[in-house]
């Protein structure tokens, strides 16, 4: 079961050397610092978690995340027109490192990968170098763009808008189910793999926590095994809420224009 599809950058590129490779995205963080007042959180839970999203459509924050054979973290900085992304994922096989930086309208990638000798031009993806990418080159945003008016690389408040039930269990702690089926545009959950869970993605676990203005922290989905997999827990997680860094460009002697085997790879 692969739950791989992310705005920020995909995992694709991952698949294309291991069909077999779980990936799963997201992962809690302690809650932001930022704001001198907290506004009053709704009391109906459902209400509260819907609003606890607002915040990150502002495009000013960290997010982390952490999966089964994945862990990423990174920020999205909309007042600079930034955002980046680092990121590993794989298994004892296979790994790939790779961090994604976003500086409008330039972008570079660094990957690292291991376990795939043979593969043509992993030399050049190994380069050890930033590889700065020509934008003409780059189809659509789910490979190595980034959607600066959908900041979101998980897509929670789609997230929080499929939740079947919820209650509050204490302080800005909150438990219920959600339905998949009803989020299959958020970035963190990928189509088939939904399909793969049947009925079961119409009734998932979850675990929410809110800071103390109402704002999303952390959310996380438990998914049950199936399909020969064992049963995983998909974490998204966000902070520094209206006190991001913006990213910064790596340094010119670190960085090499990128070679047609990146944008064949994160292209398909």
């Amino acid at each position: 079961m692969t739950f791989r599809r992310w705005g920020v950058a995909t995992i694709a590129a991952v698949a294309l050397f291991t069909p077999a490779l779980t990936a799963c995205a997201g992962a809690g963080t302690e809650p932001g610092t930022s704001g001198s007042e907290s506004p009053a959180i709704p009391d109906d839970a459902k209400e509260a978690l819907l609003a606890s999203t607002k915040e990150i459509t502002k495009g000013n924050f960290r997010f982390s995340m952490t999966g089964s054979d994945l862990d990423g973290q990174g920020v999205v900085h909309v007042p600079s027109q930034s955002a980046q992304m680092s990121m590993k994922a794989g298994s004892d096989e296979f790994s790939m490192d790779m961090e994604i930086i976003y500086i409008e309208p330039d972008s570079w990638v660094k990957l690292t990968v291991t376990g795939a000798e043979g593969v043509p031009g992993l030399e050049k993806l190994n380069s050890g170098k930033y590889q700065h990418l020509d934008q003409s080159k780059i189809t659509g945003t789910r490979g190595l763009g980034f959607d600066f008016k959908a900041v979101d690389p998980a897509g929670s408040e789609a997230l929080t808008k499929a939740v079947v039930d919820v209650q509050k269990t204490g302080e800005g702690a909150y438990t219920g189910t959600i339905d998949l089926t009803k989020a299959t545009g958020a970035g963190m959950v990928d189509e088939d793999a939904v399909k793969l869970l049947g009925a079961e993605a119409t009734k998932l676990p979850f675990e929410a926590k809110l800071d103390a203005q109402g704002r999303l922290t952390s959310l996380t989905i438990q998914l049950p095994a199936v399909g020969g997999g064992k049963a995983q827990q998909l974490t998204v997680g966000y902070s520094d809420y209206g006190a991001a860094s913006p990213a910064k460009a790596p340094p010119a002697a670190e960085v090499v224009e990128a070679s047609p085997e990146v944008y064949e790879l994160f292209n398909k």
